[in-house]
């Protein structure tokens, strides 16, 4: 499914904040250090974070607004220490509880960062590989049914 048709069923059916600018993302990319993906970008264009399913605070999936993007071991571990994540690790969902999904800059393929699991209990130990894409991601997100959808033991919610 194209990005586009995505966007658009974020806007009717779920729960986007406005847009970012460009100067907004400028400033973004400036503080990490690195680009937004195309995906990501045409994603922040479009909504500076969204919920999907619900609001806040019941919200399972909460894409981060730019200004709450971080590196992962700072929002899971507390701490900018190497061995508690890679630098190259940033936090892009929230998944409540200290769960998040993140992306490594460092890992892109075709122009496209891989998202990954960050369980706060085995991170960085263990982070699974969820998603090629931030479109592979939101695809199957939205398809979820509000699950974690990597997470084949959960079962379906009615």
């Amino acid at each position: 499914m194209a990005m586009d048709s995505l966007l658009a069923e974020v806007s009717r059916l779920h729960f986007p904040r406005p847009p970012a600018t460009p100067t907004q993302i400028a400033a973004f990319e400036a503080r990490v250090g690195w680009n937004l993906d195309a995906d990501l970008r045409a994603f922040y264009l479009h909504c500076d974070g969204c919920t999907l399913f619900e609001t806040l605070p019941d919200a399972k999936y909460r894409v981060l607004p730019l200004d709450e993007i971080q590196r992962a071991r700072r929002a899971i571990r507390g701490s900018e220490e190497e061995e508690d994540g890679a630098s190259s690790h940033y936090t892009l969902v929230d998944m409540q509880d200290t769960n998040f999904v993140i992306l490594d800059v460092a890992a892109a393929k075709n122009g496209r960062y891989p998202l990954f699991d960050a369980f706060h209990e085995t991170y960085p130990d263990e982070a699974p590989c969820i998603a090629e894409s931030f479109e592979e991601f939101l695809e199957k997100a939205l398809r979820s049914g509000n699950r974690s959808f990597w997470l084949s033991s959960e079962p379906p919610e009615n």
